[in-house]
């Protein structure tokens, strides 16, 4: 079994085909990396296919609790009927605080979610609510049974 270094196929391939062996060795090599390049490709393409779910943790100031109650309402509304990939912006108050709210936010990928940061609606909210929050914390979640939620909003009455 001949052993391959630099120098011994500098020598062999001068004005020569290179080896068969070789050759199958380049072959080898340029497939392994164009199947890895492939699979890296189709990674980060369900990456950005994947469902966002998240939690919005926010807490406001008492005395701009209800003028935030209705910018929040309106973008709520806003993002659902006018952005395809906005699948639920459902916001909810703490029973025990009123100034504490949730709201649970699913996005069809990581691009719908993007685009919904850059929409007017959004915009209008943002900075139309940043002196009435005290606190914010963004909580990134993992759906355990994503084929569940179709059933579940099918089930919701149209009111």
């Amino acid at each position: 079994m001949a052993v391959w270094t630099s120098q011994a196929m500098a020598n062999e391939s001068r004005g020569r085909p290179l080896p068969h062996r070789l050759w199958g060795f380049l072959v080898a090599l340029v497939a392994g990396w164009l199947l890895f390049a492939a699979s890296l490709a189709q990674a980060q393409g369900k990456e950005q296919e994947q469902m966002i779910v998240r939690i919005s943790e926010i807490q406001v100031h008492a005395q701009h609790l209800e003028q935030y109650k209705a910018i929040l309402q309106e973008e709520a509304e806003a993002s659902v009927r006018l952005e395809p990939g906005v699948i639920a912006i459902f916001p909810m108050s703490r029973r025990d605080s009123d100034t504490e709210f949730r709201i649970l936010e699913i996005y069809a990928s990581r691009q719908a979610y993007e685009a919904h940061l850059k929409t007017p609606h959004f915009q209008k909210y943002k900075s139309g609510t940043l002196h009435m929050v005290k606190s914010l914390k963004l909580v990134d979640m993992h759906a355990t049974d994503a084929q569940t939620m179709g059933t579940m909003f099918r089930k919701m009455p149209n009111r």
